[in-house]
């Protein structure tokens, strides 16, 4: 069954790939090579659609991130506690690691969303704002992406935690070390988004 589903993925991305060259080549011989202008076409939508994306994808994906690391640190540590009571308490730890990634993207959020502001729709938006709506995409995705993969790290080094900890008590301490390096990955990707973001103005021409 895996192969056939091989064959299909392999036949779906030929498909396409040729459509694309076609598409490509019949405007490019036929003088319509300028269709393919990526920045005019960035430049029509609205800056405000990049910079709401970006701080959705900014909370979004980090809320993703803790609900996911929750789910597997706390299935372990339910059903480590079942044979082993004792590890219950102290491996909630792990849980309140998840739940700072959803928090790191709720904060970055927030800071993005002051930038956003009213504009004259009659004098349109200047180069500042494009820059700022890219600028607020492209953090907002950086923050969120970094905290979805710092969730599923703290998630499943906290599920070994919880097991290692019901198995032998000295081996926590040792895997609480490498699941705070693990947290740190969300911090990163806060500092990389206010660098990403940090000259970036408000949107001019407010009302």
């Amino acid at each position: 069954m895996s192969t056939y589903v091989g064959y299909a993925r392999t036949a779906f991305s030929s498909i396409v790939l040729l459509l694309a060259i076609w598409t490509g080549l019949y405007l490019l011989l036929t003088g319509r090579g300028e269709r393919f202008n990526v920045g005019g076409y960035l430049l029509r939508i609205s800056p405000y659609m990049w910079g709401l994306y970006g701080i959705s994808f900014c909370i979004g994906l980090s809320v993703i991130g803790a609900a996911w690391g929750i789910f597997i640190a706390g299935s372990s540590i339910l059903g480590g506690a079942i044979r082993t009571p004792r590890i219950a308490t102290k491996n909630l730890i792990s849980i309140i690691f998840c739940e700072v990634v959803a928090i790191y993207g709720v904060i970055m959020a927030i800071v993005f969303s002051a930038k956003l502001g009213a504009v004259n729709s009659e004098a349109g938006f200047s180069s500042s704002d494009y820059y700022t709506g890219f600028s607020l995409f492209w953090g907002g995705l950086a923050v969120g992406l970094s905290n979805l993969i710092c969730g599923l790290a703290v998630g499943v080094t906290g599920s070994n935690a919880a097991v290692a900890d019901a198995h032998d008590q000295q081996l926590f301490v040792k895997i609480l070390v490498i699941e705070i390096f693990g947290s740190v990955i969300g911090l990163f990707g806060l500092i990389v988004g206010l660098l990403v973001t940090g000259k970036a103005e408000d949107f001019a021409g407010v009302l």
